[in-house]
């Protein structure tokens, strides 16, 4: 499919409303969203039927949860923060699951890239360096749009536990801030009830 189709859909049209702008990051979470629904065989979760794992936080986390329906308020998008791009798509209804890890070298921005991102990020990019920044940042993302699967991702299947469904229980005030906390996250220390952020 090219590009600028896929530009055009409804999808990738939802995941840049909810990112906030067209970038790599978010290309590559749209691609492997629909790759591992695809393999699953599944639609976009109106509930907890799929659960998401992303093994990082960057932009593709953003396509993942506008994709798949996968949500930290429903319980079924899970962060492990491990710095990799790195999706795992499970389904409830069939048990099975996929793993989609972006290849080395899928994606590696060029010296021009990198040295315009880093003066975006700390605010020294003259207009004419945020105008080229843009062009270059767009190109790639479409180029990720057009790749092969197979010269993106490594794509396997996995049997790991599924996950268990959000759970609903009632808060308990912590005994140093009193603010109400979910019970099961609260230590006890020295006879207290705790919240971590007590505890830190």
């Amino acid at each position: 499919m090219k590009a600028e189709d896929i530009l055009s859909s409804e999808d990738f049209k939802k995941c840049v409303d909810f990112h906030g702008h067209i970038c790599p990051g978010l290309s590559i979470g749209y691609r492997a969203s629909k790759t591992g629904l695809d393999w699953l065989k599944e639609n976009r979760a109106s509930d907890e039927e799929i659960v998401a794992i992303v093994e990082t936080d960057a932009c593709c986390a953003d396509a993942v949860q506008v994709m798949t329906g996968c949500t930290f308020g429903k319980g079924n998008f899970i962060y492990k923060d491990h710095g990799k791009i790195v999706f795992t798509f499970l389904s409830r209804q069939s048990g099975n699951g996929v793993r989609i890890a972006l290849k080395y070298g899928a994606f590696r921005p060029d010296d021009e890239h990198l040295r315009l991102i880093e003066k975006n990020v700390n605010g020294t990019a003259t207009d004419e360096e945020q105008e080229r920044f843009r062009e270059i940042h767009f190109q790639k993302s479409c180029d990720i749009l057009e790749k092969p699967l197979e010269s993106l991702f490594t794509i396997s299947s996995t049997n790991i536990q599924m996950p268990k469904k959000a759970t609903i229980e009632p808060s308990k005030p912590c005994d140093r801030c009193g603010e109400p906390t979910m019970a099961s996250k609260l230590r006890q220390v020295n006879g207290e009830s705790v919240c971590r952020d007590c505890l830190d």
